[in-house]
């Protein structure tokens, strides 16, 4: 199985050692983003719904470097940072993936690496023949 592995040119690439996105064979993996812009900056301070949107922008243009798109997404995990805002995030979800339905965790996690930050999202993709 052939195995591509994308960069993001996030600084944190570096620092832990991991690759934005992966592609092996016809799966496609996006590790866990947040709403931070190309210097790092934390994007919707505050704000459930704008970083969630933020992230699924920059994951639609991660899976649009491997030739897919949101409609090939079939699992989102979310970590959140306060699970009472739970509905700020899935209005996002829903607005985005509304018709494509794909399977999706919520799950309140203690923090993430910037305090400004609410949400992270991992994705996965699968390639259908459709999509070739």
């Amino acid at each position: 199985m052939k195995i591509q592995k994308y960069s993001g040119g996030a600084k944190w690439e570096e620092i832990v050692g991991y690759s934005r996105m992966i592609r092996a064979g016809n799966r496609i993996i996006v590790t866990g983003t947040t709403a931070t812009d190309e210097n790092s900056q934390v994007v919707g301070a505050g704000d459930a719904y704008c970083q969630t949107k933020y992230i699924f922008n920059k994951i639609a243009d991660f899976l649009n470097m491997a030739g897919v798109s949101l409609n090939d997404v079939v699992i989102n995990r979310i970590y959140v940072t306060d699970i009472s805002r739970w509905e700020e995030v899935a209005r996002a979800h829903r607005e985005i993936f509304g018709n494509v339905k794909p399977c999706t965790t919520m799950v309140e996690i203690k923090g993430l690496v910037h305090p400004d930050m609410l949400v992270e999202i991992e994705t996965e993709a699968i390639i259908s023949d459709e999509s070739l």
